[in-house]
């Protein structure tokens, strides 16, 4: 008897649950128009492909940017082209020392963040993309999961410390698995006519890292000091400057306003960021599923059954989310915003009924509507924001002055 109650109760609830999904309304993304409001120079969308290199991508794409705009540069067919693998090459090195030192109590995979291309190009330089691709295994564009796994497991190899005491041989053992995979570090390479080094290339270049920095705004750290943010992928552990979330938009559309692009560190597991190019607050559920792109978007377009409505205000005839610190600070806390992708910021534009976006490249190839780029709504920007880098002349007037802990 209790069997049989239990059974139709059962399929109770599932006449329930699937009548009350018949039910649901279907949720369609209108056609978006958008006018170009301000755009700054940036250079071709690349491809990480199936690799988690998206910070080497995006923060060298915002260092390509100011490299245009430090040297006038205004011949596109003169832009810089730089070398994301370099970047990771010498990235993995380095956490692989720090990985040994904390006996293995540090994430060592490919994901870092922004400032972990600074510290390479201020120690090592930077190369042109041309003088080393990474492509030293066998694929057109980047597929990494056997080389993160191959490297994964020769540290922790190293770690457990089977000798005792660690070999001379293990860092020349992790560089050789490097040079197969992504390529020797160019020491020496010329570029129209010139010989460099990666320092001399650098200096070349009129880039100084120490001219950056990176602004956030969480409120488990007090507002205009600097913390470093709790992610694995901050593996150095470097440090922010923590402001509230309207003057973290405040100080992005000064930086735009005054011919300055930001690296932006975002959390994009939102289902309004779609393979369209599209990103928007929408309070609404995708199924996404699959490898590195469809992680955040899928493959192909969402049909309406699997849109799923949930509470919230409707604007130009989408569900949006409210943003405020608030609900920034708790979602930051149980871990559903984290540091999921990093992209480059360089203007903003607007769409048909007046809603404010920024223009948004992204490194998953020419791909979506708008071959590459995104636009993301000013809501989705202020909730989703880990982090933007800028110069530190891209800060509005006067907040160093009032500020002057900044300054360091």
């Amino acid at each position: 008897m209790k069997k049989t109650l239990a059974l139709a109760a059962g399929l109770l609830a599932l006449s329930v649950s699937a009548s009350a999904q018949a039910q649901k309304p279907k949720v369609n993304f209108p056609e978006y128009k958008f006018t170009t409001i301000k755009e700054l120079s940036v250079t071709s969308v690349k491809n990480q492909k199936s690799s988690g290199t998206c910070w080497a991508f995006s923060t060298l794409s915002f260092v390509e940017s100011e490299i245009i705009r430090i040297n006038g540069i205004n011949d596109p067919e003169k832009y810089p082209d730089l070398s994301e693998f370099f970047v990771v090459s010498n990235s993995y090195r380095e956490r692989a020392v720090k990985y040994v030192m904390l006996d293995g109590a540090l994430a060592f995979r490919v994901g870092s963040e922004a400032d972990d291309v600074l510290h390479v190009i201020r120690d090592h330089g930077i190369v042109p993309n041309v003088e080393m691709t990474g492509m030293n295994y066998g694929t057109d564009l980047p597929k990494q999961a056997e080389l993160d796994a191959v490297l994964k497991a020769y540290m922790d190899a190293v770690v457990k410390n089977p000798n005792r005491t660690l070999t001379t041989a293990w860092q020349r053992g992790l560089g050789a698995i490097l040079d197969e995979y992504l390529g020797k570090r160019p020491e020496k390479f010329t570029v129209d006519g010139v010989e460099y080094t990666p320092e001399s290339y650098r200096d070349a270049l009129k880039f100084n890292p120490d001219d950056y920095i990176t602004i956030t705004s969480f409120t488990h750290h007090p507002f205009y000091t600097w913390f470093p943010i709790e992610v694995c992928d901050n593996w150095r552990w470097d440090e922010s400057y923590n402001v509230p979330i309207d003057e973290f938009m405040e100080i992005l559309d000064n930086a735009l306003e005054n011919g300055y692009t930001a690296a932006w560190g975002a959390d994009v597991s939102e289902p309004g960021f779609t393979r369209d190019g599209l990103a928007i607050l929408a309070d609404v559920e995708l199924t996404n599923a699959g490898s590195d792109q469809a992680h955040w978007v899928g493959y192909g377009e969402a049909k309406d059954s699997d849109k799923k409505p949930k509470n919230g205000s409707k604007t130009n005839n989408v569900v949006e989310k409210e943003v405020s610190q608030e609900i920034r600070q708790f979602e930051f806390e149980n871990k559903t915003m984290t540091d999921d992708h990093g992209m480059h910021i360089f203007g903003i534009a607007q769409d048909q009924w007046g809603g404010k976006y920024y223009l948004v490249k992204n490194s998953w190839g020419e791909t979506g509507k708008y071959k590459g780029i995104w636009y993301a709504s000013e809501k989705f920007v202020k909730a989703q924001s880990l982090d933007i880098m800028i110069h530190r002349d891209a800060l509005p007037a006067g907040f160093a002055e009032k500020h002057p802990n900044i300054n360091r």
